[in-house]
């Protein structure tokens, strides 16, 4: 998916609302536990719940791959069932040298064929370009994260220069607009305008809102650019909205508010 046809499902359906797919079994309302792939059919009803609402879904490999074999075969399937205009991310983080970080690239470009896929930068431009050279797929590199933990890193201040800003202006270069986002933590609206000036074309994949507490508000007033540039993901708040029977429609109350919310910034400017 183009950046342009990204923006284009964000104006048609007035959201850039991203459904994380972070699917734990054991959370998952008790009545499905019978069902053969109880994780598939919990998938299959939050994105039927939430398809029209939503411009992209984000299923963390974590979730699945603790599963086995099974798991990988519930992740293949609700994949497949995330309609086509819907932008998918492989919320993987993967990070290794040249021909290894290829391998992950074919992974989940060619078997998986997900549109763009996380990507830790640590180890240098060897463990990124290999995700950018695929048409029409993105590397999501991490730039500034939501976790309490980034502090021990990403803020280490040298040549009078944060971390985590070195590593972004570095990382633009690898890449462009066209095939490289960055992870922005929404509860970090303090440094967005910093970061946009930084990359203003680029989009950012923007977690923490909802369950993390970040602002939607912040996140769009210093983040967003002419294409909207955001993709703000929400996971617990909208996937264990309600423990029982009616969880989909739970979840897609949960979804609507914030697609509605969107759609009020969004007339703003």
């Amino acid at each position: 998916m183009t950046r342009t046809e990204l923006h284009q499902q964000m104006l048609q359906k007035q959201s850039f609302l991203c459904v994380g797919l972070d699917t734990d079994i054991h959370k998952l309302p008790k009545h499905l536990l019978t069902e053969r792939d109880p994780i598939l059919t919990f998938n299959r009803a939050i994105i039927d719940a939430t398809a029209d609402l939503a411009v992209a879904y984000k299923p963390n490999l974590a979730f699945y791959e603790t599963l086995g074999i099974r798991g990988w075969e519930s992740l293949q399937a609700s994949l497949e069932y995330i309609p086509s205009d819907c932008f998918t991310i492989a919320d993987a983080k993967r990070g290794d040298i040249g021909n290894t970080a290829d391998m992950y690239a074919r992974a989940f470009f060619k078997t998986y064929a997900f549109d763009s896929v996380t990507v830790n930068p640590y180890m240098g431009k060897d463990s990124v370009t290999p995700f950018l050279d695929y048409e029409g797929k993105w590397a999501i590199v991490l730039g500034l994260t939501s976790n309490p933990g980034a502090a021990d890193f990403q803020y280490f201040e040298g040549h009078n220069e944060k971390l985590y800003s070195h590593a972004i202006k570095k990382m633009a270069s690898w890449g462009s607009p066209d095939n490289m986002m960055f992870v922005v933590g929404a509860t970090r609206a303090d440094e967005f305008a910093s970061i946009r000036a930084m990359v203003p074309d680029n989009f950012f994949l923007v977690p923490g809102v909802g369950a993390q507490g970040g602002s939607l508000a912040e996140v769009y007033k210093h983040g967003a650019n002419s294409q909207i540039g955001l993709l703000v993901n929400a996971s617990r708040s909208i996937l264990y909205a309600s423990s029982g029977k009616d969880f989909a429609e739970a979840a897609r109350a949960e979804a609507l508010r914030l697609q509605q919310e969107m759609a009020a910034l969004m007339a703003t400017k």
